[in-house]
Formats: C-alpha cells, sequence, structure tokens
C-alpha cells in the first residue's frame, strides 16, 4: 500500500476524503486537499475511533465540518507524499452494474457469438443495439452483487489467481451512498450519494459462464471475486464537486497504452437511474458502492488480457487516479 502521488492528487472541488496511514501506522480517515496536503480527522473531529464508514454513516452533517477544516490553514497538516494511501472505503455492500455501456454491450456480445451464429457481425451488432435500446426504454439495469474482500488500494499490487486464465479489465465510475437508501425516486437518488471514486472491477472471462450448466448463465462468484479483484479509490470525491457524472471520462492504460477511453454518456443507464432501480428491492447503507458499468475497450475486446507484470492506469475526471501492478499466483 503505498502512494502513487508524487505531487498533487488531482481530483475536482476544494476537497477529498481518503483512507490513509504513516509508515507502519493504523490507517486513519482523512481529509486531502488539492495541493496534496492531508489532515487526519480523528484528531481534527477529535474521534479517536473514526473510520471512513462512519463519517459516512453520518455524510450530512459531517460534510460542513470538513468543509471548515479545507478552509482552516491551522492544523496538523500532513504530507500525501510521506503518506501509503488505502481504498477509500470498504463497503458492506457492493451492488455492480453489468451491461450498462452501449459500446461495451454490443462489443461482448458480437465476440461471445456461437460458431454456428448465422448472422454477419454488422447484424448481429444491429440487433444487440435495438435490445439496449429495448432495456433503456423499459427501464431494465442488469445488477449483481459484489464482495468487500475483492477490495484493494488503489495503488497496491494485483494478484492473478493460478486458476483465472483469462483475467481482464473493467474500469467503473463508482458512487458512494451516503443515508439508507429505499424505494427512492430517480428524482430523489442522488440526494443518496456523498460521492464518487473509481473501481477496477475485474473479471476472469474463462469463468463469466457455467459451461456445466448452460441454463443457470453467469458466475460472478468464480470470475469476479478473487481477493483484490476491485482496486477502489483513492479518493470519495463529494457529489457536489460532480456537476454532472455523466459527463465524467473513464480511461484506462495498459503498460502506457490506451485501452479505454469513453464518456460515461455511453451508460445506458446513469448514476440516478442505477441507484433508484436498486433501491426498490434492497436498502442501499452509507459506505456502499454502486459500480455503473465498464465502457468498450476491455481485453476480450483487444484480444490482449491481463498477465503477470501488466501495469494498469485507471482515472476518471475529477476523481484522480490509480495505478496497479499485476502479479500472477505460482500454481498450487
Amino acid at each position: 500500500m503505498k502512494s502513487a502521488a508524487t505531487s498533487a492528487p488531482h481530483f475536482t472541488g476544494p476537497l477529498a476524503i481518503g483512507t490513509l496511514s504513516v509508515p507502519g501506522g493504523v490507517a486513519f480517515p482523512g481529509l486531502v486537499l488539492p495541493d496534496g496536503r492531508v489532515l487526519d480527522l480523528r484528531t481534527a473531529l477529535d474521534e479517536p475511533a473514526l473510520t471512513t464508514l462512519a463519517l459516512l454513516e453520518h455524510w450530512d452533517e459531517e460534510l460542513p465540518r470538513l468543509r471548515g477544516l479545507a478552509d482552516e490553514p491551522a492544523g496538523d497538516w500532513l504530507q500525501l507524499d510521506d503518506l501509503s494511501v488505502h481504498a477509500p472505503v470498504v463497503p458492506r455492500q457492493i451492488f455492480q452494474s453489468g451491461a450498462n455501456y452501449r459500446q461495451h454491450v454490443i462489443d461482448l456480445e458480437v465476440a461471445h457469438r456461437s460458431p454456428d451464429d448465422p448472422r454477419t457481425a454488422d447484424e448481429a451488432r444491429a440487433d444487440i443495439a435495438a435490445i439496449m435500446d429495448k432495456r433503456a426504454t423499459e427501464d431494465l439495469p442488469y445488477v449483481f452483487i459484489g464482495l468487500p474482500t475483492t477490495i484493494t488500494g488503489p495503488y497496491d499490487d494485483v494478484v492473478l489467481p493460478a486458476w483465472a486464465k483469462k483475467p481482464d479489465w473493467e474500469l467503473e465510475l463508482t458512487a458512494v451512498i451516503s443515508r439508507p437508501t429505499y424505494r427512492v425516486t430517480v428524482e430523489e437518488a442522488l440526494d443518496h450519494v456523498a460521492g464518487y471514486t473509481i473501481a477496477n472491477d475485474l473479471t476472469d472471462r474463462a469463468t463469466v459462464f457455467r459451461r456445466d450448466m448452460p441454463a443457470i448463465g453467469t458466475d460472478w462468484l468464480r470470475c469476479k471475486s478473487a481477493p483484490g479483484f476491485t482496486p477502489l479509490g483513492p479518493w470519495i470525491v463529494p457529489a457536489g464537486s460532480v456537476a454532472d457524472p455523466s459527463e465524467l471520462q473513464v480511461t484506462l492504460k495498459l503498460n502506457g497504452d490506451t485501452m479505454q477511453d469513453e464518456s460515461a454518456k455511453d451508460m445506458i443507464f446513469g448514476v440516478a437511474r442505477l441507484v433508484s432501480y436498486i433501491s426498490q428491492t434492497s436498502q442501499l447503507l452509507p459506505g456502499d458502492l454502486v459500480l455503473t458499468g465498464s465502457p468498450a475497450g476491455n481485453g476480450l475486446h483487444w484480444g490482449r488480457l491481463l498477465r503477470d507484470g501488466d501495469v494498469m492506469d485507471g482515472s476518471v475526471t475529477g476523481l484522480g487516479a490509480q495505478r496497479t501492478r499485476c502479479v500472477a499466483e505460482e500454481a498450487p
């Protein structure tokens, strides 16, 4: 766990929240400023047991206090370069949206076509595009559940399990929930979002589908739930600093080469529609994550999956950037 920031944290707005530590120390919730100064909120708020999750549980009350601290030059400010950066929060629940970027879905469906599919690639693309338009009209997002144990820091190494034959990247804009959320409307949904962060929702393409029982469909446990398969962060940027999440650009580079570079406008369902949809069935809790899906340009599209030594650089406009190195697990 280390800081990849050598100068400024590169986020939009006057402040962000992170989870950091001094070398060898206990992780603490930190107020991060654009110039790289960090304030330990346990001390600043006189709450020795404070965690980032606890801060989010009282977000509406705490955010004004954070703004006041950001405007106060006095205090025991630390320097980001001297700190380790961890995942900004470890949530209780993770809601992951699949098939939510129009072009990405079309690419995947064409790539996964049966060998005996009589359609040309162009015909298949047209058919799939029509299905996506129908989904948008009928308001039917596709959401599944993730595990908190997949969360790792934004600069941590990612271990590729020996059994994962086709590990792939999926960089995603992620919303962080600020209050208990149940059966809210689309119009109310964004009032329940504390802020935004970055997640890389790694997937082993070889185990997405159950070959022994095709009718069951996708196997999210197997393909997405390995430890460290969700690098998160570095920061939670308050929602008020993000004028329109659909305007953000999602970019992933592999070993310096751009693989994903797409506007969130390509999302079929925006943040508000996803949060509202999830809340009709499940109660979201403060600190929960809503991953909004990944744009076109994953490894399956390029015919190049992750391998030992690869370095992924992921960024979303105004939310900072993460860098993770892939390390192959030795076979048992």
